[in-house]
């Protein structure tokens, strides 16, 4: 029997997280996100499931009508089969569907938006990766941003204390 990760309740039933790009959050405006397959090896699956992944400095390109992932680097076990050599940052290729993709050339091209990875994560026992509409933000806006975040937290402290 398979084992069972812990479950993401915004995600529904039979989904398990697997990374998140924090940072990605705090460099973009996140516009709009979108549900990807991705297509892997079996080493690759293997290491997903031992979580030794990261999506720090990924993004999405968009090349002949097809979605490529670029700068997510997925360690290969140390067991990793010995008539292959693994690649660790290896571009990967994204399955969407067509309207989106459509959808996202368009606004990469046109309106200078730029893809980036979210989150992996499992789902039905396939590997997900969330990738989301982004524009960049400038110093002064992630700032704001976290002037924001801890004035929400003060609140919060406030509150709780009376």
């Amino acid at each position: 029997m398979a084992k069972k990760g812990k479950k993401n309740k915004d995600q529904g039933p039979g989904t398990s997280t697997i990374v998140v790009n924090r940072k990605a959050r705090h460099e973009f405006f996140i516009e709009d996100t979108y549900e990807a397959g991705l297509v892997l090896e079996g080493w690759e699956v293997k290491s997903l499931r031992a979580g030794r992944v990261q999506l720090v400095d990924s993004y999405v390109i968009v090349k002949n009508g097809e979605a490529w992932l670029l700068g997510a680097l997925i360690n290969p076990l140390p067991t990793a089969s010995t008539h292959i050599q693994p690649d660790p940052t290896r571009t990967r290729k994204l399955l969407l569907h067509d309207h989106e993709l459509s959808r996202l050339i368009g606004a990469v091209e046109r309106k200078g938006y730029t893809l980036v990875a979210l989150k992996m994560y499992w789902k039905k026992g396939r590997a997900k990766i969330q990738i989301g509409l982004a524009k960049g933000k400038q110093q002064h806006d992630k700032r704001a941003t976290e002037k924001d975040r801890e004035w929400q937290r003060q609140k919060q402290r406030i509150l709780k204390e009376n």
